[in-house]
């Protein structure tokens, strides 16, 4: 009987869960997903896009300017002047040697500010540049 007794004494002792790896386990995730996200730089400004029948996705684009039918360049919210874009392409490719840029232009834009966007662009020495469509419906 009192081995019964001493077992029943040892079964009701308070149980504890220890939380320690589960939380080391949610910040190793966190960290995962972080380091692996791919962070897009948005335009900043809602223009329409003209339409084009060989409009392609583009699977991956590192910098979105765009370009107002005004002629105001914006990138990441922030208005450019036209001659401080290959300045910050230049800081851009710095940081990322591989990036890529598309210009998303207003339709009623003029083709000659566009041009001097994707000249400064070039000048700066982004690779691929390529100017956004949409695919008529």
């Amino acid at each position: 009987m009192k081995n019964i007794r001493q077992r029943r004494k040892l079964r009701s002792g308070t149980s504890e869960i220890n939380m320690t790896p589960l939380i080391d386990m949610v910040f190793i995730l966190l960290i995962f997903f972080i380091v692996t996200t791919s962070f897009v730089r948005e335009a900043g400004v809602e223009v329409e896009r003209p339409s084009a029948q060989s409009a392609e996705t583009r699977a991956k684009a590192s910098v979105i300017l765009g370009l107002t039918a005004q002629g105001r360049v914006f990138v990441e919210g922030r208005s450019l002047d036209i001659r401080s874009v290959r300045a910050y392409m230049e800081r851009f490719l710095a940081e990322t040697p591989e990036g890529s840029a598309v210009v998303v232009a207003d339709k009623s834009s003029h083709t000659g500010t566009l041009v001097q966007v994707l000249d400064q662009c070039r000048l700066a020495g982004v690779k691929a540049v390529s100017v956004a469509a949409r695919k008529p419906q």
